[in-house]
Formats: structure tokens, sequence, C-alpha cells
């Protein structure tokens, strides 16, 4: 049985690269990922960047104008350091222009977000938390006040609202035990990022199949993510010679090519795949790292869609 009998398969937009990033690219890989089946369009989110890096609502917002049906989402914005109405409002603006395929990711970031935006680190959480009630109540309510340690709002609210309801999906991106804890609380799916290796991949579905439990809600409807940075080629070595580029550029950890990066033939890129399916992932996004166009024709050969 193919991958795609089993599980959902998503797409990494064309969106941050060591190199400028073609219009063409990003056309291609999104009308070909919606006819070919892939279930979703993602994006992240890289500001600041050392590399090239498009604006996430941008570009979605883009391909949503080239598809019908494949979803659009954001793996993640970091939400402690953004205003949450700015944000509610950008992503109620892409569900009601795509007809209802929104998905906002969301996480805390790490420390240099909070020093770019100079928004303190202190009570990261708890920002998080408030904004979190604050995207979802101007989302469903026609008026919010919002009384919070950090947030407040009197009376306001915005008439677009989501097509999806009650609001589209909330996914939780973040590693560490307490940002997978959280995710099995406050979310409607987790995402593990394209930097952590198989074998960490597998503690963290774990800990949220457990939490989920507790929580009384069932991991096998609860959406577990792993994004994957790869490379297919006939050719192992020019594969692998993709990722490791990448990941030295990009992530500055050459060494993560070969402990969280897949690369090598359709049939060793397959078989790394199903390793993270055992691990737990009832959803991949698959990431290349280089020849998106080609790529997308290529992945959709490896997981059955093709």
């Amino acid at each position: 049985m193919s991958l795609k009998d089993r599980i959902a398969i998503g797409m990494s937009l064309p969106h941050r690269s060591p190199d400028q990033i073609e219009m063409s690219d990003v056309r291609r890989v999104a009308e070909r990922a919606d006819a070919l089946g892939f279930s979703d369009l993602w994006v992240t989110e890289n500001t600041l960047d050392h590399v090239f890096s498009f604006d996430p609502t941008v570009i979605l917002t883009y391909a949503a104008a080239l598809t019908k049906r494949i979803r659009l989402g954001v793996a993640v914005a970091v939400l402690p350091v953004h205003n949450p109405a700015r944000i509610a409002h950008q992503f109620a603006s892409l569900d009601y222009v795509s007809n209802g395929r929104a998905i906002l990711g969301v996480g805390i970031g790490r420390e240099h977000h909070y020093t770019e935006f100079e928004i303190p680190m202190e009570h990261r959480v708890r920002r998080l938390r408030e904004a979190l009630d604050i995207v979802k109540a101007v989302w469903t309510q026609p008026k919010v006040s919002y009384r919070g340690t950090l947030y407040q709002l009197e009376d306001s609210g915005m008439v677009i609202k989501p097509v999806q309801k009650p609001h589209p999906p909330i996914w939780f991106g973040g590693d560490h035990p307490d940002a997978v804890r959280r995710a099995a609380k406050l979310g409607d799916g987790w995402i593990s990022a394209g930097g952590a290796a198989t074998e960490p991949f597998a503690r963290s579905v774990e800990t949220l199949r457990a939490e989920l439990e507790k929580l009384g809600r069932d991991p096998a409807t609860f959406p577990i993510s792993k994004r994957v940075f790869l490379s297919v080629h006939e050719r192992p070595d020019v594969a692998r010679a993709e990722v490791n580029r990448w990941f030295t550029i990009v992530y500055r950890s050459a060494q993560r090519a070969d402990t969280s990066g897949i690369y090598g033939t359709p049939e060793q890129v397959r078989e790394q795949l199903e390793a993270l399916v055992a691990a737990g992932a009832n959803h991949l996004l698959v990431n290349p790292v280089a020849r998106y166009s080609e790529q997308v024709e290529a992945l959709a050969e490896v997981v059955g869609l093709a």
C-alpha cells in the first residue's frame, strides 16, 4: 500500500532558499501539488533572514489564487511577537479568499525572534495563550472584550470571518516536551521541525499521544506531522549534496543533512519516509531543498500520487 493511501502528504511551497526563488517555480509547485492530490501547501515564517524568504501570508494568498482544492498553511507563525488581531485578520482573509482552506500554525519561536521584534521573552507562553484567545474570539464573535495580563480588547471585532467553522485549524510547532503537551491541550494538530531527527520525533509522538489520551482526545484523529527536508535523485550523491548545502547554508548545521535530512533514489527516500510513519506520523510535510518543479513530480511518484 502506498504512503498516500495511509497518511496525508503535504508539500512545501518554494518560499525559503539559499538562492533566489523564481515565481515560475512557485506557480508550478502550487498548481501541480493541487492537481496531483497533495493535501496541503506549507510555508514558514522567517522575517529578518540570512537567506531568501517570502512573507508567509503574501505567498499563501498567491497560491490560493492558483489553486482550487489544496489547503494552505504556515508552520509556524511566531505568535507572541505579533499583534494577535493582525494575525486573526490575515488568516480570516486567507480563509475567506481560499474558500476555507487556511491552516494557522503557531509556536513560541526562539530568542532572536523577540530581539528582532523588540518583544520581551518573559511570559512568552502566557503571551501565546492570550494571543490565541484573541485570535479565536475575533474569528468567532461579532464583538470582543478581553482583559488579559498582556493583551486587552474593548468591544472590538471584525466583520470578515473565516469560512471554516468554528474556525480554521490551529496547529502547534515545537519539539520540547512542554510544547508537545501544549499542542495536545490547545491545538488541532502538531508538526515537528525539519531539523528534528527520527528518534527524537518518535519520543515526541509518545509524549503527544500520552497527553492526548490523558485529555480524552483521540490520537488517531489528531494530525501528527513531520516536516522533512529532502532531495530525490537517481544519484544518491547528488541528492545528498543538495540536502547538505541546504542545511549548511540555511540551518548553518551541515551535520543535520545526515541526522535529519532525507535523500537518495526514489526507493531510498520512500523507505526513509516509511520510517517516519512507523515512528508515528500520520501526516508528512515534504520540503524539497532544490529543483522544486522536478521534485514535486518525483515526490508524487514516491508517495503514490502519480
